[in-house]
């Protein structure tokens, strides 16, 4: 449900078996069932109201088998909100020793055993839906960043081949009145390029009245203003009034330009990869507190924070745990990064509705590109 627009930015909320998700709304990643270093009261705490489970690495371990005993993911996990999954696709291509791609679906070895599987637009739906998912993803084919455009031709053609399957199956579950399949979301591709986004975006549109789009292929690789060109092109194509979902991007200034042109829900690795690797967001830029200069400075990370991290504990004492290669630095730097930027998407919501993003924007960004 749309609320309020400012611009091409866009307040609304995105309503769930498990709960209503306000946005623009960042999605901490959860990958194989949890988000490294934090509990769900942690996220909870941080104030995250949807998360993201990886459907390759759960299908893999500890299987569908193992959830479906479990009553879902969320029960697995202790997590009682909404869980948006993917549909296993990027990984395939990706981490995968992939044998081979065909219409039928793709075919690939697991990166932990070696093991042979068939991964196809119907499979996908049926192991979200045994996740439990309120918002699963359409199986797609992903090109690099850089890919020439037979390629991404390519992609393009396969990827709304697959959804029509995807769109059968996922109609076919929903006569099951005990089926855990949430609403299922497609995505447009067309790598770094305009016409073939757009193709994808109208055929996409074709296929049904989906209840919100994700745009997948950016943040692969390409520079970010072929990215913002994108969701720019995007804008007037895509439905107003539903959620789009702009797949892997969480660096805080991302977050913020993206917002600014329409884009509405994200995930990303980033607060927690750069949190175990030392590295914090702040409100100017990313600081890095392995450096020898934090030895002696008594002060919190972030001032502006509330978080756990920033109410407790000093950026010489977190030097000190990451040169002493204490966990707890780790799980703090985490705790804060996925705070920072949920607190982060909630400001440009305030923003937002106060008829405010543009100078909100362009405020927050002058500072956080000033550095410390």
């Amino acid at each position: 449900m749309l609320e309020a627009e400012c611009g091409r930015a866009r307040a609304g909320t995105l309503r769930l078996r498990h709960g209503d998700v306000p946005t623009p709304s960042f999605m901490p990643v959860g990958t194989v069932g949890t988000v490294k270093y934090l509990t769900p009261e942690d996220l909870r705490t941080a104030g995250a109201t949807i998360i993201l489970g990886n459907t390759y690495h759960l299908y893999l371990r500890p299987g569908t088998d193992v959830i479906d005993a479990a009553g879902g993911l969320g029960p697995f996990m202790h997590w009682d909100g909404p869980i948006l999954t993917d549909s296993g696709g990027f990984q395939v291509f990706s981490l995968s020793n992939l044998n081979r791609i065909e219409e039928h679906g793709a075919t690939f070895r697991s990166h932990i055993d070696g093991s042979e599987h068939l991964l196809t637009p119907e499979k996908a739906v049926d192991v979200q839906a045994v996740i439990g998912s309120d918002v699963m993803m359409a199986l797609d084919v992903c090109p690099p960043g850089n890919a020439d455009r037979v390629t991404a031709q390519q992609a393009v053609d396969r990827t709304l081949r697959w959804l029509g399957r995807c769109h059968d199956r996922r109609t076919e579950l929903n006569r099951d009145p005990h089926c855990r399949a949430g609403l299922l979301f497609p995505i447009v591709q067309g790598a770094s390029y305009e016409d073939l986004r757009l193709e994808s975006a109208r055929k996409t549109l074709d296929v049904a009245d989906w209840p919100g789009v994700a745009i997948g292929g950016l943040s692969v690789g390409e520079p970010k203003d072929v990215t913002y060109r994108m969701l720019e092109i995007l804008d007037p194509v895509l439905p107003a009034d539903r959620p789009r979902y702009l797949m892997g991007v969480g660096y805080p200034d991302d977050l913020v330009e993206s917002i600014g042109r329409g884009a509405d829900m994200f995930d990303c690795v980033a607060p927690t990869r750069n949190g175990r690797n030392g590295t914090a967001f702040t409100p100017r830029g990313q600081v890095n507190v392995k450096k020898s200069g934090y030895r002696m400075d008594f002060e919190p990370l972030d001032a502006t924070c509330t978080c756990e991290c920033c109410r407790n504990y000093s950026r010489a004492y977190l030097r000190h745990l990451f040169s002493c290669g204490e966990l707890l630095g780790q799980r703090l730097l985490s705790v804060h990064n996925v705070t920072f930027l949920l607190n982060l998407v909630d400001q440009a919501r305030t923003a937002i509705r106060a008829g405010a993003f543009h100078g909100w924007a362009s405020d927050w960004l002058e500072r956080y590109r000033a550095g410390p």
